[in-house]
């Protein structure tokens, strides 16, 4: 025993002197790039640095037509009192056939390479169904839905993966040692289909440094990793960070350019052109406008911030930009549990009719899937249900989602703790996308 310690930390001393170079790549994850029909960005990390950043990739139908690809790496210095440093590595895969399957490997040279991975470019134009697995707070402990999600995505059950905030718990404990695990964990998942992010308060550490040095995003505005918006089937999806809202929280300035963002992209994705091509205009962020939990969280208050915004600072509320615009659906997590909402605008229902709520419904719809799994458990709720509120539970499990076609969309919630029961389910139809009409 003493011997194999001494042995551990020799191997330490060694790595932090230089004399032993660890360049094997690991946490493997890919992201669509901004044509997401023709690029895919692959990112890894390595604990040194090598000699050049290359992804080899071949189409699986012409397994002779090998390529390369060559992009940076960038050095990460931990925050924390260690000062671990790893190498992230980005490079860009071009001149993909829509809808082909590619196999991949990412590495450098002589200096080690990846396992083989594989994974499709986004089939083109708005005439398909795109799956989606979405859920937020997802922990390195207690990771619930991890394996089972796992198993779908070899399955080849979604085309992507939308992790609505909350990564880790948290992506700089222990020195980032946590974080660099989940991105392990995650591997069999994220190295096989994009997986789309959007920060949560747990990201917050550090100025978001571990989950801005990680995580790039396809058409990113400012290169920060905050917000984005792609085009995928017939959906405009717009990922967005809560956590401006809560900058003086923080100690921070309210950056009102993402709120400017915002709003403009989703007066380009109106455009009478743009919704005909992409009606559905889906958006995530971490912390929810309504939940009925019972705890003190943002979204149990009637004025929460990301609804009626921060007036004393000037600070516009999203819910009214939401309904000028014609959001169909709004994605959150938060709160370690699931939550799917009545058509609702500033606490009214509008529901499309008594025998279908949710078809041609007059107000966004609102689905809380934040029962991934972490080392908090679960959040219960309020002992009253909420009049708004049309389904609620605790369990552990994650929510899928089928975007049909124009005017259907399907969710189904999995619950995990009942061996992948599916314990809700809807349908969202619209016979037409656009502004809800104004309201007193």
């Amino acid at each position: 025993m003493a011997a194999a310690l001494c042995c551990v930390l020799l191997l330490g001393l060694l790595a932090t002197s230089g004399a032993l170079i660890y360049t094997q790549p690991q946490q493997v994850h890919i992201v669509y790039g901004e044509d997401p029909t023709r690029e895919m960005y692959v990112v890894w990390s390595t604990v040194n640095a090598t000699q050049d950043s290359s992804v080899r990739y071949f189409p699986q139908t012409s397994p002779s037509q090998l390529r390369t690809a060559t992009g940076i790496s960038s050095l990460y210095k931990d925050p924390g009192p260690l000062g671990r440093v790893q190498y992230i590595h980005r490079v860009k895969v071009t001149g993909l056939t829509p809808g082909q399957k590619y196999y991949y490997t990412c590495g450098s040279g002589s200096e080690g390479w990846s396992d083989m991975f594989s994974f499709s470019a986004m089939k083109e134009g708005s005439d398909w169904s795109p799956r989606l697995a979405v859920y937020g707070d997802l922990g390195n402990v207690n990771p619930a839905s991890l394996p089972r999600l796992q198993l779908e995505t070899e399955q080849g059950m979604y085309d992507a993966v939308l992790h609505v905030g909350d990564i880790a718990y948290d992506m700089y404990t222990d020195n980032g040692e946590v974080g660099d695990e989940f991105m392990r964990q995650i591997e069999p998942i994220a190295a096989y289909i994009p997986y789309l992010t959007c920060p949560g308060n747990h990201e917050m550490a550090f100025n978001f440094s571990h989950y801005k040095s990680r995580f790039i995003m396809p058409g990113d505005v400012l290169g920060d990793n905050m917000f984005f918006s792609f085009n995928m089937g017939p959906a405009h999806i717009i990922s967005f960070s809560s956590e401006h809202y809560f900058s003086f929280y923080y100690g921070r300035k309210l950056p009102i350019h993402q709120y400017q963002w915002l709003e403009k992209d989703l007066q380009e994705a109106t455009q009478p052109a743009n919704r005909a091509q992409r009606p559905w205009i889906i958006t995530m962020a971490h912390r929810p406008m309504y939940c009925s939990n019972n705890d003190q969280d943002d979204c149990t208050k009637h004025q929460s911030v990301l609804r009626t915004g921060v007036p004393a600072f000037g600070f516009p509320g999203l819910e009214p930009l939401f309904y000028k615009y014609g959001v169909d659906l709004s994605l959150w997590a938060h709160e370690h549990s699931y939550e799917r909402l009545w058509p609702l605008y500033d606490y009214k229902m509008y529901n499309g009719s008594t025998a279908e709520p949710y078809t041609n419904p007059g107000a966004p719809v609102h689905i809380i899937t934040g029962s991934a799994g972490c080392q908090e458990k679960h959040d219960y709720f309020k002992n009253n249900t909420a009049p708004w509120s049309a389904f609620r539970s605790d369990d552990y499990g994650y929510t899928r989602m089928t975007i049909n076609n124009a005017t259907h969309l399907y969710m189904e919630q999995v619950s995990v703790e009942q061996d992948g029961k599916i314990i809700d389910s809807f349908w969202l139809k619209k016979d037409h996308h656009g502004a809800y009409p104004p309201r007193a």
